[in-house]
């Protein structure tokens, strides 16, 4: 078993996201365009839909539906429950996983897999530092964080926000300190 190249990648280290985004909505076809990439691996709780909800997204799927227009390959790659992603993957039309064990690399390798791309060709779209950026960056995946939809979270993920600061400051960005989402 090859173990993943854990070396960090010039500029930057296995914590630090390529692109750092307020929203999903800002990456657009021609985002993708720019930087060769053609499929996304989409985290689901805080980074497309708040945290636990269940309630119709329009602008979600709008957004979506733009992106597959475009030819972009979707795939979501979620700690969800099973459930709760099969939920949403029928309401996006699209495929993927829930409890997909991020940030260890086997839900990477199939979904990877699955889209038929390398992973030069996709990014990692998620709202957190530990599970998102740090699973696509071992993966070889074009990161991107998003600031998270709402502050309504687990216990142990209000722990890795704090953590989530420390590291971004580290890089020079005081992204949490005038977060206009915390206060939802």
């Amino acid at each position: 078993m090859l173990l993943p190249d854990l070396t960090p990648r010039p500029g930057g280290g296995l914590l630090r996201p390529r692109a750092l985004l307020e929203t999903f909505e800002a990456i657009t076809p021609a985002f993708l365009a720019e930087r060769g990439l053609r499929g996304l691996l989409l985290d689901l709780d805080n980074t497309l839909i708040p945290y636990g909800s269940y309630e119709d997204r329009a602008e979600v799927i709008a957004w979506v539906a733009e992106l597959r227009r475009a030819g972009i390959k979707l795939y979501l790659l979620s700690n969800a429950t099973a459930r709760r992603a099969k939920f949403w993957l029928d309401k996006l039309d699209f495929v993927g996983v829930g409890m997909a064990g991020k940030p260890f690399q086997r839900a990477y390798k199939q979904a990877l897999a699955q889209m038929q791309l390398t992973a030069p060709q996709v990014g990692m779209v998620g709202d957190q530092l530990f599970t998102d950026v740090l699973g696509g960056n071992i993966a070889g995946l074009y990161t991107i964080m998003v600031h998270p939809i709402s502050n309504n979270a687990l216990p142990h993920t209000h722990l890795a926000r704090r953590l989530e600061r420390l590291v971004l400051k580290r890089y020079g960005h005081d992204w949490y300190g005038h977060d206009r989402r915390q206060k939802r």
